[in-house]
């Protein structure tokens, strides 16, 4: 079973190496609350942590609001196996991104992919 705390640590790890500034914490935006933001230069990504039992649908309602509040971008994350699962279709019409984390910790971006396999 996926551990919130484990996402936590392995999101702010991914986002500080890259030399982010990470905060992960409640904030709320109107009437949802996210899990977290990444700020860079002139940039900010609201951030929504699902384990894979955790509502899905909600998650990006929460990362719609986000948007609609001035963030950039949005980003959900779960696991890797949880991530394949999701269809990528919401994604691409809100412009979001999906985080899968695998069992070392390492965090991969699903969507949108950057492969052209």
């Amino acid at each position: 079973m996926t551990n919130l705390r484990w996402l936590e640590w392995a999101v702010k790890k991914h986002f500080r190496d890259k030399g982010l500034r990470v905060k992960i914490g409640s904030i709320r935006l109107g009437n949802v609350v996210i899990d977290g933001e990444v700020e860079g230069k002139g940039w900010k990504m609201a951030l929504e942590l699902k384990t894979p039992r955790d509502d899905v649908t909600r998650g990006i309602g929460q990362l719609a609001e986000a948007l609609a509040y001035g963030y950039n971008q949005g980003a959900m994350v779960t696991t890797l196996r949880a991530s394949r699962k999701i269809d990528s279709k919401v994604f691409d019409k809100l412009g979001l991104v999906l985080l899968g984390v695998d069992s070392k910790g390492v965090v991969k971006q699903v969507y949108p992919t950057y492969s052209t396999v």
